[in-house]
């Protein structure tokens, strides 16, 4: 109690400075920001069409604009982090593994909570935002980001502790691990920590910016009071569905164990490379459920009658982290900062539970690149549309969806199916809140401090009715934006391996041992990937060293399961999105019109 007591005395200290000296400009017009990133969340939540039981997010959703084809730069926490909250892909952070800061290791970039803080907001992090340790200079990116030192919750230090009990009632480090949270040390989980702590940082802001209003307590209009206050930026970082699937046992019965489906590809697909195999070694070796099943390393595959079981655990913490969303997202109203609140919700990554034998991140794979984006703008978002694309969507849940044809629950709100990235968050959120927009990098970035390798999709929320309308539906019925000819025509992720055949590095491999970089893309039709030599000293790939291609056809092959790269009928495709994927990034940016 004594760290949120302190934070709670620097917040106060830092918002007095901030109201003297903001008594005089605009900031009480600008918007603030409720930023909500959750770690390993895949694209199966209920407004996704499941079998994710997420009420509270779906709720969200209902109001929101809900992205259907959100992509990742890198599917592991540390590069993706670092991409979308610097606004560069791992090539310009430097970064695919967990050792190195890319402040002193490729250039000092403005983050994205920096360039809120420097144009008047004040800025916080609860819970993990950046990626703890070095990959963030050791004290997440404080001071340059945050008004106050970040915030952990101290029982994350317990996350590989025997406290998981077996059927016998003796303790184990396991992957599965629902629990009594008074049995806990400290009584507690690291996110009811991150909860209470953000919590109070929105009670403590609205007291401070309202002291004549009673704690927690909105206005009588339901609206905080504009009288020359500072906005926030509060970025909050959920910990689960991240292994181990620590949570509270009463989430387990959501889930009936007969009522779990299991992948319907739950083996290797025979055309797959090895290079693009992920053998989950740090899980199968140092989580004990898992390790007792005595999987051969690396092809061997854990037993089926374990994937249900496995599932109903990843299931029930990600609807643990669902209930501490609702509540943030109540506090948030009662504190009366919901009515200027932007609020963006999505995953650091996906995650692979079974499918393709493999239980994971670390791949090219779509279910590890595809994550969920709900943007809310009050105002907005939550004014009354034309019925979204419901086709889209359908398609694009098809390959999630794991208990037959569930619809989607954000059938109120505005369905975005535009590829988007992450890396697009900087610029967006930017543009949203009504200051400095960074513009595109320079193809050499590294002495460029403020820049974004993403691109601004404000555009794709405004409003589709009104005078001001700069969005229709086409014959496609797509939506398309006057402003663009054409809007970006695809996304680009990558993975690190330390080699062709997969061995005890292969999930995260040291940046000295890379050798082989996938390269991946993802267009509205294909998913493409090329895996090429690469040079850790210079941060290069050998374009003529392919070690291994692969081409899935997103319309016939939602599960990614028949890779058709070496299929004669496609080598002219194979040969047009060979050349795109080496072009990159920049090529694939939104066209004006």
């Amino acid at each position: 109690m004594l760290i949120v007591e302190e934070i709670m005395k620097n917040i106060v200290a830092i918002l007095c400075v901030l109201l003297h000296v903001s008594s005089n400009s605009a900031l009480s017009e600008k918007p603030n920001v409720l930023f909500i990133v959750i770690d390993d969340l895949r694209a199966s939540l209920g407004c996704y069409g499941g079998p994710i039981i997420s009420p509270n997010i779906d709720q969200l959703a209902s109001k929101s604009a809900l992205f259907t084809n959100t992509m990742v730069q890198q599917a592991v926490c540390g590069p993706s982090r670092t991409s979308f909250l610097t606004g560069r892909r791992p090539d310009t952070t430097r970064l695919y593994d967990f050792g190195s800061y890319w402040r002193t290791h490729a250039g000092n970039y403005t983050t994205l909570p920096q360039h809120f803080k420097e144009n008047g907001y004040f800025t916080a992090s609860v819970g993990k935002v950046f990626h703890p340790g070095i990959a963030s200079g050791g004290n997440d990116d404080y001071p340059y980001s945050w008004s106050v030192p970040a915030y952990h919750p101290p029982t994350q230090q317990y996350q590989a502790n025997k406290l998981c009990p077996n059927l016998d009632g003796t303790l184990h480090n396991n992957v599965i691990c629902p629990v009594k949270v008074s049995d806990m040390p400290q009584k507690s989980l690291p996110d009811i920590q991150s909860l209470e702590v953000s919590s109070s940082i929105l009670k403590n802001l609205s007291v401070a910016l309202h002291p004549t209003h009673k704690q927690g307590k909105p206005t009588e209009t339901g609206q905080s009071s504009p009288d020359m206050q500072p906005p926030f930026f509060l970025a909050v970082g959920f910990h689960k569905p991240h292994i181990p699937w620590k949570y509270p046992e009463e989430f387990k019965s959501l889930y009936p164990i007969e009522s779990v489906s299991i992948a319907t590809n739950p083996y290797r697909p025979p055309t797959q490379p090895d290079v693009a195999y992920e053998d989950y070694y740090n899980m199968r070796t140092y989580r004990e459920d898992v390790a007792a099943m005595n999987t051969s390393f690396p092809f061997g595959t854990i037993p089926l009658q374990f994937h249900a079981p496995m599932r109903q655990s990843y299931y029930a913490a990600a609807s643990y982290m669902d209930s501490m969303v609702g509540k943030l997202l109540q506090t948030l109203n009662e504190t009366g900062f919901s009515n200027n609140t932007i609020v963006v919700l999505f995953g650091d990554h996906g995650w692979q539970l079974g499918e393709h034998a493999e239980w994971c991140k670390y791949s090219n794979y779509e279910l590890a690149t595809r994550v969920p984006l709900i943007v809310h703008i009050p105002g907005v978002t939550d004014k009354p549309r034309s019925s979204p694309i419901k086709n889209e969507l359908q398609n694009s849940l098809k390959m999630n969806q794991s208990q037959g044809n569930v619809k989607s629950s954000a059938d109120s709100g505005m369905v975005v199916t535009e590829l988007v990235e992450l890396v697009d968050l900087f610029p967006t959120l930017s543009e949203l809140a009504g200051i400095t927009v960074p513009p595109v990098c320079p193809p050499e970035p590294f002495n460029v401090t403020l820049c974004s390798e993403g691109y601004s999709f404000a555009p794709l929320l405004e409003p589709v009715q009104g005078s001001n309308t700069i969005l229709q539906k086409d014959g496609m019925e797509k939506l398309t934006s006057k402003r663009y000819s054409r809007w970006k025509n695809a996304t680009f992720s990558q993975y690190p391996r330390p080699g062709v055949t997969p061995n005890y590095e292969t999930d995260l491999p040291s940046l000295v041992d890379i050798t082989i970089m996938g390269y991946s893309m993802r267009t509205k039709d294909h998913h493409y990937t090329e895996w090429i030599g690469f040079n850790p000293k210079t941060f290069q790939g050998n374009w003529t060293d392919v070690k291994a291609t692969e081409l899935y056809m997103n319309g016939l092959d939602y599960d990614q399961n028949q890779n058709v790269a070496a299929d004669p009928q496609f080598k002219d495709i194979v040969k047009q999105l060979s050349y795109q994927l080496q072009m990159g990034w920049r090529e694939s940016l939104p066209v004006p019109a």
